[in-house]
């Protein structure tokens, strides 16, 4: 990799960690060349637009996110283990991620951007859109692994597992709340209680 493609790398992290803390809208070319210690103009060189950054910190933020959450699930068996470790993964690698002082970016960016149209929405529904599909598709596999129940609707708990993953982000980012993390383990151990295959 190239120094210039290092540098943009880097800017890119730290981009990531400022908008957990700032918000998309509040992530700016000139905040983040403050930030880094760098010229306005040379930061604008590697992004030309704030829409372009905001789209480039998405990009990013999917990215660590694949790599912190999805691929080390992939490792574990098939079936509710994956399911499992998708779900711990989130809870514990990524929503506590010491350096995403915000919390969750998507989160915070799903309410900054859902009524605002243009690119960086456009990839952030995409980069929800893969997830809903991950975790759907990792109950497809326990239902082919006959772990969960052969009628088990797939999109339906996807949704339903994203739901408690937004209630432990309300619970635990704003109220503060201590028991929203057990909240949270208890109602995906209930949603697995509905979807899992009986004994035979």
């Amino acid at each position: 990799m190239r120094k210039g493609e290092l540098t943009h790398q880097a800017i890119l992290e730290r981009a990531v960690r400022v908008a957990s803390r700032v918000g998309l809208q509040g992530l700016s070319i000139g905040g983040l060349a403050d930030e880094l210690n760098l010229s306005k103009s040379g930061l604008f060189a590697h992004f030309r637009s704030k829409v372009s950054l905001q789209v480039e910190v998405l990009e990013a933020a999917s990215a660590r996110f694949t790599e912190r959450v999805i691929r080390p699930a992939l490792t574990q068996p098939r079936g509710e283990p994956r399911v499992r470790a998708l779900f711990e993964n989130w809870l514990t690698n990524w929503a506590r991620d010491e350096e995403l002082e915000g919390g969750c970016l998507f989160v915070a960016a799903s309410v900054e951007l859902d009524d605002s149209p243009g690119p960086a929405r456009d990839r952030l529904v995409q980069t929800q859109r893969d997830w809903l599909d991950c975790l759907a598709q990792a109950a497809r596999i326990a239902v082919a692994e006959g772990h969960f129940r052969a009628d088990t609707d797939v999109d339906q708990f996807a949704h339903d597992e994203y739901a408690v993953f937004l209630g432990y982000h309300h619970a635990a980012r704003l109220l503060r709340d201590p028991r929203g993390e057990a909240r949270a383990r208890r109602a995906f151990e209930v949603l697995l209680s509905f979807v899992r295959a009986r004994p035979t």
